[in-house]
């Protein structure tokens, strides 16, 4: 026999209580270089990649080459939105874990 569907809600709202907490496991520290260090990577790489795309885009304009220079104007945009996206990921992840700890 079944429970009645009242239990069965009130299994799926059961508080485990767990909750993000400051070191609780070792390394912790190593994490946040590595992670620090790959975010300054890949900010470095949307540079190059700007100017690349941005190069491109000159030379297709000044050429004659359309291909070219919509292949860069689509470059610069796509390397101004990771850069946009690896400047705010800690915002945006902040923002998410504040908003998602008010659920209740």
């Amino acid at each position: 026999m079944t429970p009645p569907l009242y239990d069965q809600f009130v299994r799926l709202a059961f508080d485990p209580g767990i909750s993000p907490k400051e070191g609780g496991l070792p390394g912790l520290e190593v994490l946040r270089t590595v992670v620090n260090s790959l975010n300054l990577f890949c900010i470095v790489a949307a540079v190059g990649a700007l100017a690349v795309s941005l190069g491109v885009w000159a030379w297709g304009h000044h050429t004659g080459g359309h291909q070219a220079e919509a292949n860069g104007k689509k470059g610069a945009v796509v390397a101004a939105g990771v850069a946009l996206g690896l400047g705010a990921a800690n915002g945006i992840v902040a923002f998410f874990s504040a908003l998602g700890s008010q659920v209740r």
